[in-house]
């Protein structure tokens, strides 16, 4: 009687692909005889975008929706952003994008954000709420003229304090590329790949801080904010500025004193538009 040989890879069943979330979402806006209109909009997938009213004299607001509730490994998302010549807009989610658990891959968000001669787009998500073991890729390119504006900011929580959460392990990458005028002005790497839970108490990461944030304006006496921000920041982090930049980095021990922060900080810097209404809920 002949047996046989069964290796541990034949016995153990590979485990089935998952299926995944994949959305992407392109909108453009032109300056129509001194009002800004949309130009086109395009939505695939997962994320929807929709253009609510806004109170008179603000930029159109385009809020993202991921209707997948979430992203995790594998899962793929992809944002084109546009402001034509002279116009102005801005660009917000509906919540709180959370990155769960994943069992395969990286989850990817991709951004491109394009800001003609005289114009100014205002990129500011909510919070993106990591839970243990996520694994997110972002990387966010965006190409200005060189008198055009463009603020960011992109806030991270690493787990609910509320619930005791903790990242034991997980992957953050967050990569940014702006050029002005055909010319690289600013690039940015954050990488956090968890060996263990102690990353994030480290002093040189986050000490004992669970939320940051990244603030940059790209615009023309960008500067002239500076001391004003500095006061907002005080000891939750810092701000410098320098060529047309504004750049602070922020950081908190929860995601609600990190909005008792970003939120008099987006006050001052979107000037004369007022804050989202889902900023202020």
């Amino acid at each position: 009687m002949q047996f046989a040989v069964i290796s541990p890879s034949d016995a153990i069943p590979a485990r089935p692909p998952l299926q995944r979330t994949a959305g992407a979402a392109r909108i453009s806006f032109r300056n129509d005889n001194g009002v800004v209109r949309l130009d086109r909009l395009f939505q695939e997938g997962a994320l929807k975008v929709r253009l609510p009213n806004v109170p008179a004299g603000d930029p159109p607001t385009a809020v993202l929706i991921n209707t997948a509730g979430g992203l995790t490994g594998g899962d793929r998302i992809a944002i084109e952003m546009t402001a034509g010549a002279g116009c102005r807009a801005m660009a917000t989610g509906q919540a709180c994008e959370k990155i769960y658990r994943a069992r395969d891959g990286e989850a990817r968000v991709r951004a491109e954000i394009s800001v003609s001669a005289g114009a100014r787009i205002d990129w500011i998500p909510q919070e993106t709420i990591l839970f243990d073991g996520a694994r997110l890729a972002r990387r966010l390119d965006a190409v200005l003229a060189p008198d055009a504006t463009l603020l960011i900011v992109e806030a991270v929580v690493f787990g609910r304090t509320a619930r005791g959460e903790e990242i034991r392990h997980g992957l953050f990458s967050d990569s940014w590329r702006i050029r002005r005028g055909g010319r690289l002005v600013f690039a940015d790497e954050i990488r956090f790949d968890w060996p263990d839970a102690g990353l994030l108490g480290r002093p040189a990461v986050l000490g004992e801080g669970r939320a940051m944030a990244t603030i940059l304006l790209v615009a023309p006496e960008a500067e002239r904010h500076l001391e004003k921000l500095r006061v907002i920041v005080d000891h939750f982090g810092g701000a410098s500025a320098w060529d047309g930049k504004l750049v602070a980095r922020l950081a908190a021990p929860d995601s609600a004193t990190l909005r008792q922060v970003l939120i008099p900080a987006l006050a001052l810097l979107l000037e004369s538009a007022t804050l989202p209404k889902n900023w202020r809920l």
